[in-house]
């Protein structure tokens, strides 16, 4: 069977190519729950088995009749059109049952059974998440409130027809933000009936602190907070515009809809990223005499979050230059002798750190370039800032003040000690 599975999952790879609105079946992990009393208390033992996402009509023959086949028959809702942009091998399908907690509440749809058995399918990719629930029509009344104590069971080789009967979309369920910018945290909802009584919320959570930020009711008409337009709603755009990121936007972003029986939620995260601002305590050139000695500083300021690495690197300025137009060209050596400031914690939360070193100079470290690299998460690539040092050796001018000044030096010396020589003879023969 896992033979089988493997094949059929080459070949939706190779149909993938194409686009999921093209595909008529996704391999998926469907997560079967078992719920039993363990000394009074209630576990769940999680059952993984073998499952497939098949669309097409009812009374299809399954793609893979060893697996437990979900077909998705047609309603106004096609769940590939919320995935159309992706390819099939870049989905991750996940399927498991839905509880509704004992709520009952007719579905509006025409004919059919009158009680429902509900499975939320989950498409995940690296760029959106989507989610949806899945109606299997029953003639046999939900359980009760702990409908969960006794799913009906499900044969390995069953087939359920279903249908799509609302969807929850985000495309940004990471995203990543500078300070003072505007963000949309994207989430998108259809429901497979016209007017229907939803409730939409959003909610920020970070470090335990759960805060609603909107919330809005069709049935009552009614609306709390800000940052969703009701016109917006409307369409089933249910976006979230921040219109000024500070530090304290930072968390995660829960977009919940509800139709009841029916609940689900997305989270979004929101990642406050500064990238540093990177100088030296130098300009493009820096020039010493033979000898001299300077302190070299590369300064990383109001960055955020907090991890930063900074290196210095040497070389000579003309294999720097040869480095970008041939292989081979000698590597940069880095620096042993670098010191770090402590992180200095800035008013506006973010965070600055120096790394130094002393210079001393010879005239064999003339032509050479000093590059300081900063990294940090908010930077593809690394800032480098540079200078080239140039060493110059003592002028004549400077010779000559030298000895010019140790010259008289040494005659004012002369002098005081031949004064003092005069004066103790003079007092000698005095005293005879």
């Amino acid at each position: 069977m896992s033979l089988i599975l493997k094949i059929l999952s080459y070949l939706c790879l190779c149909a993938g190519v194409q686009g999921v609105h093209q595909v008529s079946w996704l391999p998926c992990k469907f997560t079967d729950e078992h719920v039993f009393m363990n000394d009074g208390l209630t576990e769940t033992q999680h059952i993984h088995r073998e499952a497939m996402l098949q669309f097409g009509q009812a009374g299809d023959t399954p793609v893979n009749p060893h697996a437990i086949t979900f077909l998705i028959t047609g309603s106004k809702l096609d769940l590939r059109r919320f995935v159309e942009d992706a390819e099939a091998e870049q989905l991750e399908c996940e399927l498991r049952r839905y509880s509704t907690g004992g709520i009952y509440v007719r579905w509006p749809f025409k004919g059919g059974q009158e009680y429902n058995r509900w499975f939320i399918c989950i498409l995940k990719h690296a760029k959106f998440t989507v989610t949806g629930f899945l109606r299997h029509p029953s003639d046999q009344p939900p359980p009760g409130q702990q409908d969960y104590r006794s799913w009906p069971a499900i044969a390995d080789r069953e087939t359920l027809t279903t249908s799509v009967a609302m969807v929850i979309k985000t495309q940004s369920p990471s995203v990543r933000a500078g300070l003072g910018s505007q963000q949309k945290l994207h989430c998108q909802f259809a429901v497979d009936h016209k007017a229907p009584n939803v409730t939409v919320e959003w909610h920020r959570q970070h470090r335990g602190e759960r805060t609603r930020l909107f919330s809005y009711n069709r049935r009552t008409g009614r609306s709390e907070g800000s940052g969703v337009g009701q016109r917006s709603l409307a369409g089933g755009d249910a976006s979230y515009n921040l219109p000024f990121a500070k530090m304290t936007s930072e968390g995660t972003y829960i977009c919940s809809v509800s139709v009841i029986p029916l609940f689900v939620s997305l989270d979004v995260s929101l990642h406050i990223e500064e990238p540093p601002r990177v100088s030296l305590n130098t300009g493009a050139a820096l020039s010493l005499q033979e000898g001299g000695e300077r302190k070299v500083s590369c300064d990383a300021e109001n960055y955020y979050p907090l991890d930063v690495e900074i290196v210095w690197y040497v070389q000579d300025a003309a294999a720097a230059a040869a480095a970008g137009r041939r292989v081979g060209a000698p590597l940069p050596k880095e620096l042993q002798n670098v010191l770090l400031s402590s992180h200095k914690h800035n008013q506006d939360d973010t965070y600055s750190l120096t790394a130094f070193f002393y210079l001393e100079v010879s005239l064999k470290d003339s032509g050479k370039q000093y590059t300081c690299s900063v990294s940090h998460q908010s930077l593809r690539m690394p800032i480098r800032k540079s200078f080239i040092l140039t060493v110059e050796e003592p002028s004549s001018w400077m010779y000559i003040l030298v000895f010019g000044f140790a010259a008289v030096t040494l005659v004012v010396v002369l002098l005081v000690l031949l004064r003092y020589l005069h004066s103790a003879r003079k007092r000698a023969v005095q005293v005879r």
